[in-house]
């Protein structure tokens, strides 16, 4: 199962060198080929070496955003009982969602991007399902089905449920099941725009920034920045919801 995505035309993007850039170029680059064009192909040659820069740190900084609304929700669900789903586990995993998450990027070798779409999926579940907060007892099973239907949708080339069944550690027919109903409870909303992209990717930079504020540079200035491009799009902008915010 591939999704496809929609084309973008860009007309303008930003120039400024950020953290997060080096990912907003290769996001722009899946989408248009008039952006790979003006971008050249430094992206393509550099890629490894930025990669190398900004997984690690985006790793910890998603895991570490996941792990506090994972135990805030743990502690909610004391006094108000949640519905269990099949992402709901009987124990909690004794793997961290941080070890976990590097455990995905170090075989999946999915695009750097698709971390930042997981997210971005992450996001619009905890809006749309409300009765399924995620916790402790289903963040990784969400986690590992939202980087491979991202894998899916970003990715010419990717793996397939069996190889993502062994790296999360659930059986392929597990896997298949996680898939349909995490496609079902997005409604099946897996475009996501630049502009979205970009918003998502600056909340991100801003979140490593309060983390280590003195090994990280200044976060982004979204409301400047995006004013300096205009895209058409084939949906809505969508505004950062910070359901995965605490």
């Amino acid at each position: 199962m591939h999704y496809h995505h929609a084309p973008y035309r860009l007309s303008l993007i930003p120039t400024e060198q950020t953290f997060f850039f080096f990912l907003f170029e290769y996001y722009i680059t899946r989408f248009s080929s008039d952006a790979q064009c003006r971008l050249g192909t430094n992206i393509i040659l550099e890629g490894h070496q930025e990669e190398a820069a900004v997984m690690p740190k985006l790793i910890t900084v998603l895991s570490s955003l996941l792990q506090r609304v994972a135990e805030s929700n743990d502690l909610s669900q004391r006094f108000h009982p949640q519905k269990i789903s099949v992402f709901h586990g009987l124990t909690r995993p004794t793997i961290s969602i941080h070890s976990y998450l590097e455990r995905i990027f170090k075989y999946a070798n999915c695009s750097p991007s698709c971390f930042v779409v997981a997210y971005v999926y992450l996001d619009r579940f905890a809006q749309k399902q409300t009765s399924l907060p995620i916790n402790s007892f289903n963040v990784h099973r969400l986690l590992i089905t939202s980087v491979l239907v991202s894998a899916k949708f970003m990715d010419d080339i990717y793996y397939n449920n069996a190889f993502y069944a062994k790296v999360g550690g659930v059986s392929t027919t597990e896997m298949n099941l996680l898939e349909v109903d995490f496609l079902f409870a997005l409604g099946f909303q897996l475009n996501v725009t630049p502009a979205a992209f970009y918003t998502y990717c600056s909340y991100l930079q801003r979140e490593m920034f309060l983390q280590s504020p003195l090994q990280l540079e200044e976060p982004l200035n979204v409301g400047r920045q995006l004013k300096q491009y205009h895209c058409c799009f084939s949906e809505d902008d969508c505004a950062h919801q910070k359901q995965l915010a605490v």
